[in-house]
């Protein structure tokens, strides 16, 4: 009997050691509560920091290369051939991005002039194909990095300091070259090929009565027309 008093003097009610146990709960509660606090506030701080480099990107992170005249411009090197389709499509889709932010864009059709091209090969170092983008001599790159930006958000805010064009899309349209950036040379009519007229002197005698008289033969030769490409082409005077 005695026994049992004894164990139940210890279940016996106590208030203080119920505070206590309260307020150990309440202290634990409160610390488990500051940690997740804090480890949101971190994933917020890196959200917001991934964020800022979305709306943010800087040129540097970008490789140095600069096209000849590309300082302070977008230079497009594309093409205008079909023979390669995959080729061409990404070209056009590039082509199409770079409209769509109404830039004003230095394109360079490496099909229609070799040196374009040899610009490219030389500035990448091999037989690269377009379409390759360089903003403010920075390479950019290719079709699959600059539709990447783009999805990113980040194409945009690399423009976004460049020239405008001006214009609306669909009216953005050279009055002399209809946007193709190039013309047939009016020298040789694209043939590539000029006549140059020779005059050649020469002295005979052929009258009886011994006077000489002065023959001015004409000699022709074709020569190959300084003033256009291996195409029989010249850049556009309004818009290149």
């Amino acid at each position: 009997m005695q026994g049992r008093r004894g164990f139940l003097k210890k279940l016996k009610f106590n208030p203080t050691k119920i505070n206590t146990l309260k307020q150990g709960l309440a202290f634990h509660q409160h610390t488990v509560s500051n940690q997740n606090c804090k480890t949101n506030n971190v994933d917020v701080k890196d959200r917001k920091d991934d964020e800022l480099d979305v709306e943010h990107p800087c040129l540097t992170d970008f490789e140095e290369k600069c096209p000849p005249g590309g300082e302070n411009a977008v230079v497009f090197y594309t093409t205008s051939l079909r023979g390669i389709r995959k080729t061409f499509e990404d070209c056009s889709r590039i082509k199409f991005l770079l409209d769509s932010f109404k830039v004003s864009v230095h394109e360079r059709d490496v099909s229609m002039d070799k040196g374009f091209r040899e610009e490219l090969w030389n500035m990448l170092g091999g037989r690269v194909i377009p379409p390759k983008l360089f903003v403010k001599g920075r390479y950019i790159g290719g079709a699959d990095e600059v539709v990447g930006l783009h999805e990113q958000g980040k194409l945009k805010k690399l423009l976004e300091e460049m020239p405008s064009s001006g214009n609306i899309i669909g009216n953005n349209v050279c009055s002399c070259c209809g946007n193709l950036r190039f013309l047939i040379c009016s020298s040789c009519n694209g043939s590539r090929k000029v006549y140059e007229e020779k005059g050649c002197d020469h002295d005979h005698d052929d009258d009886d009565d011994g006077d000489d008289d002065d023959h001015h033969h004409h000699e022709f030769c074709i020569k190959r027309c300084n003033d256009c490409n291996e195409n029989g082409l010249i850049k556009c005077p309004s818009c290149s």
